[in-house]
C-alpha cells in the first residue's frame, strides 16, 4: 500500500510548533509525526514532515541478463508446466463460471504435487463432470479414489468439499474475484490465489511463488537477503520487479526449476547463466 503524501504547508507547521512550544512539551509533539495532536479545542491536529529524498531503488545485479538466458532456455516451452500445467488441467469449453472453479480445483490439488499427477487427477475428475454441484454430490471416499496419488490426497479431500460447499452458499457457485477472499477458503494459499487471479479472472494481484521460485530467486541473489519462506519471497520481489513481468515469472521460472535449476544437483553445466550465477560459482 502507498503512504498519503505530507500536508502542504507541514513543514512550516512543525517548524511554528517548535518555536511556539517550550521544552519537553515542544520536542514530545515534534517526536510523533504519526499520530494526531488534540488543539485546546478538542480537534485533531495532523503533523506531517517532509519525507526523505528516495534514494537509487535496490535492484539484483545482472538480473536482466539472467532473466533473458532463462528465456531463452525456455524458448522450447517442454517442460511439464508447459504441457500439464494448471492452465492445462480445466476445460476452456466450459462456461466461464465452470472453468474458473476447475483452476481452482486444479491449484488446490497440485500443491506439494507434481504436475503430470495433478493434471492425471483432474482428467478423471473430468471425466465425471467437474462442478460445483457434482463435487458436492459425490461422496468423500469415491473423491479420494479419483484424486489419489495426489499429495496429502485425504486432506485435499476434506478442503475440496468445504471450499466448493462455500463457493455454492457464498459465491452462486463462482470462486472469488480477490485474493483477500481467496486465501479465506480452505486449503487455499496465497501461491494459489496469486494464480488464480491470473489465470482464472485474468488479472495481475502478484507474483505466484512456488518452491521452483523460490530456490531459484534466492540462489540469484534476487532478493536483498536469503528469504526461509515463499511468501517472503514474494514480497521481496514485488519490492523491485516490475510488474509486467509479475505474469510470466512464475511460468518461466518454474520451467527452468523443472528442467536446468533442479532443487538437487542443479544442471550448472548446462545454464546459460552459469557464468553470472552467484550459486553456480560456488560449486
Amino acid at each position: 500500500m502507498c503512504a498519503a503524501g505530507p500536508a502542504a504547508g507541514g513543514g512550516r507547521a512543525a517548524r511554528r510548533l517548535g518555536r511556539a512550544g517550550a521544552g519537553a512539551g515542544a520536542s514530545r509533539a515534534l517526536s510523533s509525526a504519526s499520530a494526531p495532536k488534540r488543539s485546546r479545542r478538542g480537534k485533531s491536529v495532523a503533523i506531517a514532515y517532509e519525507p526523505e529524498p528516495p534514494g537509487p531503488k535496490w535492484e539484483p545485479e545482472n538480473w536482466r541478463q539472467q532473466l533473458e538466458r532463462i528465456r531463452e532456455m525456455r524458448r522450447a516451452r517442454d517442460a511439464p508446466v508447459d504441457e500439464m500445467g494448471v492452465e492445462r488441467c480445466y476445460d476452456s469449453s466450459a462456461p466461464p463460471q465452470v472453468m474458473r472453479y476447475q483452476v481452482l480445483l486444479s491449484l488446490m490439488l497440485s500443491s506439494q504435487t507434481k504436475d503430470q499427477v495433478t493434471s492425471a487427477a483432474m482428467l478423471r475428475l473430468r471425466q465425471r463432470g467437474l462442478t460445483v454441484d457434482s463435487i458436492l454430490q459425490m461422496d468423500d471416499v469415491t473423491l479420494g479414489q479419483i484424486i489419489y496419488p495426489v499429495g496429502f490426497w485425504r486432506n485435499k479431500v476434506k478442503y475440496i468439499k468445504q471450499t466448493t460447499a462455500i463457493l455454492k452458499q457464498k459465491y452462486g457457485g463462482d470462486i472469488p474475484s480477490t485474493v483477500e477472499e481467496l486465501v479465506k477458503l480452505p486449503g487455499v494459499g496465497p501461491k494459489m490465489a496469486h494464480l488464480a487471479m491470473n489465470i482464472a479472472w485474468n488479472s495481475v494481484s502478484g507474483i505466484a511463488v512456488d518452491t521452483h521460485v523460490h530456490r531459484i530467486t534466492n540462489r540469484l541473489k534476487w532478493v536483498k537477503k536469503a528469504t526461509r519462506y515463499p511468501e517472503e519471497t514474494r514480497v521481496a520481489l514485488e519490492d523491485w520487479l516490475p510488474r509486467d513481468l509479475w505474469r510470466e515469472i512464475n511460468w518461466l521460472l518454474v520451467g527452468f526449476g523443472q528442467q536446468t535449476c533442479l532443487p538437487v544437483n542443479p544442471r550448472c553445466k548446462e545454464c546459460l547463466n552459469q557464468d553470472i550465477c552467484p550459486a553456480a560459482k560456488r560449486r
